[in-house]
C-alpha cells in the first residue's frame, strides 16, 4: 500500500469580496479567488514578480466566517486540499476546474498596538478557524 498526501498551504490576499450561496441541502458555501505573489531578482538584478490566482471554497462554519469577516484585500493563511470537478459543456466537450477545498483559515490583520514594544507600532492579530470534522 502506498501513501499519498493532498494538502495545500497558501498565504495571500482576496481578489474580491467572497461569493456566498447555499447548496441544495442548505449548506453555506463561500468561494473566492486568492492571489499569491512570488518575488525574485533576475540575472540582471531586476525585481520580478508573478501572481498566481487560486479558487478557494469553504463550507459550513468556515463559509459563515468567510461571509462575516473576509473582504477584498484581506490577508489570510489557509490550508486545504485540491479538488477537481468535471462536466460537459453545451457542445459536449469535457471540461474541468480545480479548486482548493479549505479546512483551516487564519485571518492575518494588522492592528495598531496598544502597548508598543521595542518601537513597534503594529501587532499581528491572528484569528484561526477549523472546519468541522467529517
Amino acid at each position: 500500500m502506498s501513501a499519498s498526501l493532498n494538502r495545500v498551504n497558501l498565504m495571500g490576499n482576496l481578489g474580491a469580496d467572497p461569493e456566498i450561496r447555499s447548496s441544495p441541502d442548505g449548506t453555506t458555501v463561500a468561494t473566492f479567488n486568492l492571489a499569491t505573489t512570488e518575488v525574485w531578482r533576475d540575472r540582471e538584478g531586476n525585481r520580478q514578480e508573478r501572481t498566481e490566482w487560486h479558487r478557494i471554497v469553504f463550507y459550513k462554519a468556515l463559509a459563515d466566517v468567510t461571509r462575516d469577516y473576509l473582504k477584498k484585500g484581506a490577508l489570510v493563511y489557509l490550508e486545504g486540499k485540491l479538488r477537481t470537478h468535471y462536466w460537459e459543456d453545451k457542445d459536449g466537450k469535457r471540461r474541468f476546474t480545480t479548486e482548493i477545498a479549505g479546512n483551516l483559515l487564519r485571518m492575518l490583520n494588522k492592528q495598531p498596538s496598544k502597548h508598543p514594544v521595542d518601537g513597534s507600532t503594529l501587532d499581528e492579530e491572528v484569528l484561526e478557524f477549523h472546519s468541522e470534522k467529517n
